[in-house]
């Protein structure tokens, strides 16, 4: 923005504060085009294209600073009031590498459910890979800023996080994810017959308590024994019992903390 340069006579901007050349949402984007992965040679060209003149990199990076600043701020926040749900899982990241897409680093997510029902997002790290360090690394995070009152930690089947769980929330049951836990039974079936034992396996959890699953599972075991499915089988005798933790919680809860997706 050009500005007046008035002697005798200030000049102010309803839409720009005073000593501001920018508007915040330019600044914002910015910020976005660099996080997304456009160079700072890059980020010049587009703004001289946009609006005529080209934003230096000191600029770029004084605002990525701030931003970073913000954001590290964020990430190590007090966790207040109790979270009885809590949500883990890992995401891998792509990047192009020779040529070649491949998953280099893994980012850890923990979601809470507040005391008011509504979901929280409690923390975000790079967890280089999905071990058992990296993971009681960030639950020892968590528990530093103040997680507490966790009842169920629903989570897939990673060895590296079921290990440290039991290290800093030895008092937290553990539900392993259904659709996780589908996936893996899927793996050994023919696609032939993967509708039908999909509605099995629903058939397992649409049971009205523990008990009666666990009964359910052990007839869909024999039934999948006789479908010479015997991989599926052993999965489902040796799995099961990890996915029905939710049943101990109110039932209207149930579809919402069985699996973490």
């Amino acid at each position: 923005m050009q500005v007046p340069r008035l002697r005798n006579l200030p000049f102010e901007s309803e839409i720009i504060p005073r000593y501001r050349r920018r508007e915040s949402s330019v600044e914002e984007a910015l910020v976005e085009m660099y996080l997304a992965g456009v160079s700072v040679r890059r980020v010049e060209d587009i703004t001289e294209a946009l609006w005529g003149t080209r934003v230096r990199p000191s600029t770029v990076s004084e605002l990525n600073q701030k931003i970073y600043a913000q954001i590290e701020a964020w990430r190590n926040r007090p966790i207040e009031g109790q979270h009885a749900y809590v949500y883990l899982d890992g995401s891998w990241l792509k990047r192009s590498w020779g040529g070649e897409v491949k998953n280099v680093v893994a980012v850890l997510v923990a979601i809470g459910v507040r005391e008011d029902g509504y979901r929280e997002i409690l923390g975000v790290v790079e967890g280089v890979k999905e071990d058992t360090e990296s993971w009681r690394n960030f639950l020892r995070h968590l528990k530093q800023r103040g997680l507490q009152g966790v009842r169920p930690i629903v989570s897939d089947k990673c060895l590296g996080l079921v290990e440290a769980r039991g290290e800093f929330y030895p008092e937290a049951t553990w539900q392993r994810c259904l659709v996780h836990w589908y996936r893996n039974v899927m793996s050994v079936v023919p696609r032939g017959q993967v509708k039908e034992v999909m509605a099995m396996l629903k058939a397992i959890h649409a049971q009205e308590d523990r008990q009666a699953a666990r009964d359910k599972a052990g007839l869909v075991a024999e039934k999948l024994d006789t479908m010479r499915l015997a991989r599926a089988a052993t999965i489902v005798r040796t799995g099961v019992d990890q996915t029905l933790s939710y049943m101990a919680f109110p039932r209207e809860h149930w579809t919402r903390i069985r699996t973490n997706i």
